[in-house]
């Protein structure tokens, strides 16, 4: 597969930067304080914040070991700041001043010189010159002291040995008390000229450029919230991805907040979005117009719970509130509420204005707009504006598996009709300020198409969505990937097209994502979905997404010529196979002894085949059939099939099929895929061979001895899948005929017109490729 995990020490190319570059800044803080850093100029940073309680506190930040980089692209680990001295401007405005008590501090966490834990609280006032909203600050590693008053209370930094720094920043009022503040309160502060100084002021990093590959990147803002846009672009754009960014707005970072009954609610007062959000996506949207980024803004009904009005809320049955159950949990917002839907389009309109702004076309996308499905299967379509939408009471679905009354079903066809008019009202909203905008839609197959529930997408998956009602259609199902069910993706995405009416090149495709780091052999199966994705012909493929790409050091590439076709799903002319000579071939390796006993090793499982087509060349224009098909693979470069005429069916070498004809495999009622296979000699010591390349129309599938005629599909690669795993102790057996994926031996090909008018037969030398 055309991907690699880099570990940390495996960085290829490397250049310079200075310790405390403003790229590589973070910020974080508890909620609801909201934050953000961005970079102004090489050497400058701006962070803006929003605080709503008198005890909140923003850090900025700045780590010795980078966790946040891609390992390719990572600087290095350096703990030791001594011989180091860095100098900027600073400037604040609704922050504490620098000459209060609470003013911003310096902490710096690492170890003594004994290495035991310690952190020293730096005053930053105490080396200032100016004032206390605009001063120049000159921190040498080697002369610097924790403590308020100095020399008095002077606590030595050891510089020899530090973890991490972050200065603190609070808002003018803060008394350290859990109470809200009458107002929020906007802040910001600037780092400007920053110069680093010394033998120890330069660090190594990593500065590795992957090649462009075709795939493209989906990131979202809840994971970067913390880090500059400069940083993030610069690992999208150096590991090789391009075309559009597909950026996900998130459901807990972008709101404002308005206090009300001892809780903080989303607000529309002053705008739909924060100022530190604003800021970032202003500089996000920017940055990645200047590198050749297209940017989809995204955004779904999910959001913060602690924050979502209770009657916002999709609700089961029972009264219980939608709950993702994700960290932090979040809830859904109903279709049926005005006000939130209201809300959303307010939202959107925010973020597709600030793209446009930045010379982006306009792009926006609605993301897994559904009806939430509680983890015990009950659906949430019972929200007061809901149940009043449906009539005031409508039917119980206690669970949405299996069949369903007309009653339930009706009720499905209804959500269904109000998901719709709620992404159309959403679309609309944001062309009313943009006519031409290209609309999105994210739908997320293993759950609107679960194959358990198979009425669900009457409510999940509407009618009203089908072409043209959106541009595009973007899938996922990364469920289905990550567990290797590559059967349930194709029919889902056979559903989708069916039930929509989105044509390949009206789709885009987002693979992945792995969630826990300790599963990262998941990208292998990410990676080969992105390439089935290229090949149905998709308008763009996106790896979803950044963070754990980053987190994992997951790298695509292509290999040479890799856009171009390297099999050709086309049948070498049989007119000309049907006189080929064949030679199979193993690998044997044979050691005689002294004694003149032989040791004897296998060294391939299954025999290789080799053909020489030349035979079947009987005419001038088989002869021009031949040279057109030689050119036409590019020689060597292509592989196609071929009908071995002495062995191309199941049951015997080249007679008719059977279902029964060769065992598969025993279910287990979990395996939902099984590979087609020809034995060739008895069970326990015979060949066992892949077919790759069965004919389609052939496959005849038993299970149990009965003939199956439905229930399965066959996917790319001869594998069998299953709509539901085979019970423990079955027999899947299947019959077939098959076709040997093969490749021109030679990037030559010899044909003397002479030789062959006197009836020699050209040499036309084939050689199987192995695929399995």
């Amino acid at each position: 597969m055309p991907y690699w995990l880099a570990a940390p020490d495996e960085r290829r190319t490397t250049s310079f930067i200075k310790r405390f570059d403003a790229r590589f800044w973070t910020v974080d803080f508890p909620r609801p304080i909201m934050a953000a850093v961005t970079t102004t100029a090489p050497d400058a940073m701006r962070v803006d914040a929003v605080f709503y309680k008198n005890d909140d506190l923003a850090g900025l930040i700045w780590a010795s070991e980078d966790r946040l980089d891609h390992p390719l692209l990572a600087y290095e680990t350096a703990r030791d700041y001594r011989g180091c001295a860095v100098k900027f401007r600073w400037q604040s405005a609704g922050i504490m001043p620098l000459d209060a008590v609470n003013g911003p501090t310096l902490t710096i966490q690492g170890r003594d010189a004994a290495g035991v834990p310690k952190s020293w609280f730096v005053r930053l006032w105490n080396y200032a010159s100016g004032t206390n909203a605009d001063a120049l600050i000159s921190l040498n590693f080697d002369a610097l002291s924790g403590g308020f008053m100095l020399p008095q209370e002077a606590d030595p930094v050891f510089a020899g040995d530090i973890d991490r720094m972050f200065i603190s920043l609070v808002p003018p009022s803060y008394t350290g008390v859990d109470t809200p503040l009458a107002a929020p309160v906007e802040g910001w502060v600037t780092l400007t000229e920053i110069a680093c100084t010394g033998p120890a002021s330069t660090l190594e990093i990593g500065d590795v450029i992957v090649p462009a590959h075709g795939l493209s990147m989906a990131t979202g803002y809840d994971d970067a919230y913390n880090q500059t846009p400069a940083r993030l672009l610069r690992s999208i754009l150096q590991l090789g991805y391009r075309g559009d960014i597909n950026h996900y707005v998130g459901m807990s970072h972008y709101f404002r907040l308005e206090a009300l009954s001892g809780g903080f609610y989303a607000s529309l007062s002053g705008g739909a979005l924060n100022q530190p959000c604003r800021a970032w996506h202003v500089d996000f949207a920017t940055r990645a117009k200047a590198l050749g980024f297209g940017l989809i803004v995204s955004l779904s009904y999910e959001l913060y719970d602690a924050h979502a009005y209770d009657d916002w809320k999709q609700r089961a049955f029972n009264g219980d509130p939608a709950a993702t159950g994700y960290v932090p949990p979040s809830t859904l917002l109903s279709p049926a509420h005005a006000g939130a839907m209201g809300y959303l389009q307010s939202v959107a309109r925010a973020f597709v204005q600030i793209a446009v702004d930045a010379g982006q076309a306009p792009r926006f996308q609605v993301g897994e707009p559904w009806w939430w499905v509680m983890p015990d299967k009950r659906i949430c379509l019972y929200d007061a504006a809901a149940r009043a939408a449906f009539g005031g009471n409508p039917v119980e679905i206690a669970s949405v598996n299996g069949p369903k009354t007309a009653a339930q079903k009706a009720l499905l066809d209804a959500a269904g009709v109000m998901l719709a008019a709620s992404t159309a009202a959403l679309v609309a909203a944001v062309r009313l300020d943009h006519p031409g905008c290209e609309a999105l839609l994210l739908p997320y197959l293993p759950t609107v198409l679960d194959e358990a529930a198979p009425e669900l997408k009457r409510a999940n998956v509407p009618l009203g969505w089908a072409s043209p009602a959106f541009d595009i259609l973007q899938l996922e199902d990364y469920d289905y990937v990550t567990s290797g069910n590559r059967g349930a993706s194709a029919r889902g995405v056979a559903v989708a097209e069916e039930r929509l009416g989105y044509p390949p090149a009206k789709q885009q495709y987002l693979a992945g994502f792995v969630l826990r780091p300790e599963d990262k052999a998941q990208w292998a199966l990410i990676d080969a979905a992105a390439e089935v994705g290229r090949a149905r012909g998709v308008a763009a493929t996106f790896i979803w997404a950044q963070p754990q790409v980053l987190r994992d050091g997951y790298v695509h590439f292509d290999q040479g010529e890799r856009a171009v076709q390297v099999f050709d799903d086309v049948q070498f002319p049989l007119s000309l196979g049907r006189g080929a000579s064949v030679t199979p071939g193993f690998s044997t390796a044979v050691v005689t002894t002294a004694s003149g006993h032989e040791q004897r090793n296998a060294d391939w499982a299954s025999g290789r085949l080799r053909f020489d087509a030349g035979p079947g060349v009987r005419s001038e224009g088989d002869l021009q059939t031949l040279i057109a098909f030689f050119r036409a693979r590019r020689g060597a470069a292509r592989g196609f099939r071929f009908r071995d005429p002495y062995d191309f069916s199941s049951r015997s070498m080249a007679g008719a099929v059977s279902a029964g004809d060769q065992l598969l495999g025993l279910g287990d009622g979990v395996r939902t895929e099984f590979a087609l296979i020809k034995r060739y000699g008895a069970e326990e010591d015979g060949e066992l061979r892949r077919i790759t390349r069965p004919v389609m129309g052939t496959v005849l599938v038993s299970l149990g001895g009965m003939l199956a005629t439905s229930g399965w599909v066959l996917l790319d690669g001869g594998v069998v899948s299953f709509t539901v795993a085979p019970g423990a102790g079955v027999q899947v057996r299947a019959g077939f005929q098959f076709d040997v994926p093969v490749r021109f031996a030679e990037d030559s090909l010899e044909i003397d017109a002479a030789l062959f008018a006197a009836g020699d037969a050209p040499s036309v030398p084939l050689i199987e490729v192995r695929e399995a």
